[in-house]
């Protein structure tokens, strides 16, 4: 007699949360309190008292500085031209107390859903808040149906959220696919970039982008290796590279020695896929034209090529009449402001008032 098999629906196992490892947990994905700050806002706070910015936010920069400079006042119009993670839009929506319009722009679709989500948690609807994925360089399309703006703001660095996702390949520090795109829908990859390019525009690239004293070491290495036929696909095989292209360096220097260049190649090659500078060129020149009169800007750069940008477009404009004032002196976020947040340091503001 042939046996019967019956088929037993077994009732779906019940699987627990990973514990949360300690007060900060290594891995990305387990930081699922961090991850969440309205609802784990004590766990947050130790964080950020730690001086450590919390996994998948983003602690804003200068925004007391920001805020005394654009002197906003409700029933004026603005433009952020850079979301993020919404701190500063924040701010100055508050300064606007009901009346008046922000609109904010960000070319990241990923981090753009979650701050617009945000933010409406925090009551911020389309009537006093309207977001555009869109990039800062097309301002001028955004006037067109907006009008003038009575102040704007746009913060150049790379937002915390992205840098410690590793799924986005910003950081060396943890492996994820070398990618390095705000943008992840459009562009090609960093990894596939460097399929692309020459050894020379490679070095090239870590000069003019972050002035790398070991170009021509590193851009060497890395043809070397693509010459084997290697693909370097992650972020850990790039600094692997960077890591043997430098061992060279006296031992007492050779890990602070990579550690910079790491930072400092990962920044040349998220400039490049981003056509950052050649972005930031044309939003500086399109910026006079939809600030209205006596309107007030404000920019934070994070290393020395945005800022030289940014100081000689203003230093032009404001010698052709075009801003009636401008900062000569670059201004920087306190350091108890940098002790809190060590993401701050680097950072420099200039502003300008159209004539």
């Amino acid at each position: 007699m042939p046996h019967l098999v019956y088929s037993v629906e077994r009732e779906p196992k019940h699987r627990r949360r990973v514990r949360y490892k300690g007060t900060h947990p290594r891995r990305f994905e387990e930081k699922y309190k961090e991850l969440d700050p309205l609802k784990y806002a004590d766990t947050v706070e130790k964080v950020i008292r730690k001086g450590s910015t919390p996994a998948g936010m983003h602690i804003s920069i200068c925004v007391r500085e920001i805020l005394d400079f654009l002197k906003i006042r409700p029933g004026q119009t603005g433009l952020d031209a850079t979301l993020g993670y919404g701190g500063h839009t924040q701010k100055m929506l508050e300064c606007l107390k009901g009346g008046g319009h922000l609109f904010a722009l960000d070319v990241d679709p990923i981090e753009l859903a979650k701050t617009r989500e945000r933010l409406g948690k925090c009551g911020y609807g389309p009537e006093i808040l309207t977001i555009r994925q869109m990039n800062f360089a097309d301002i001028d399309q955004l006037a067109a149906e907006t009008g003038p703006f009575d102040f704007a703001l746009a913060d150049l660095g790379v937002s915390s959220m992205q840098i410690d996702n590793p799924e986005r390949g910003f950081s060396y520090k943890q492996e994820g696919p070398l990618d390095l795109r705000l943008n992840p829908e459009k562009g090609i990859p960093a990894s596939e970039r460097l399929r692309e390019i020459t050894r020379e525009e490679l070095e090239g690239m870590l000069l003019e982008n972050a002035d790398e004293p070991y170009a021509a070491q590193i851009s060497r290495a890395v043809f070397s290796e693509i010459r084997k036929g290697k693909e370097i696909a992650t972020t850990t095989q790039l600094r692997e590279i960077i890591g043997n292209a430098l061992s060279f360096l006296p031992e007492n220097e050779r890990k602070e020695g990579i550690k910079k260049s790491c930072q400092r190649t990962f920044q040349a090659l998220r400039i490049d896929v981003n056509s950052e500078f050649e972005v930031l060129e044309e939003f500086l020149e399109k910026l006079p034209d939809v600030l209205k009169s006596g309107g007030r800007v404000a920019i934070l750069t994070f290393h020395s090529g945005e800022d030289r940008l940014v100081k000689k477009s203003f230093q032009r404009l404001c010698r052709a009449g075009v801003y009636q004032d401008f900062s000569r002196e670059v201004i920087r976020p306190s350091a108890e402001e940098c002790a809190m947040n060590s993401r701050a340091r680097s950072t420099k503001m200039r502003w300008a008032v159209k004539a």
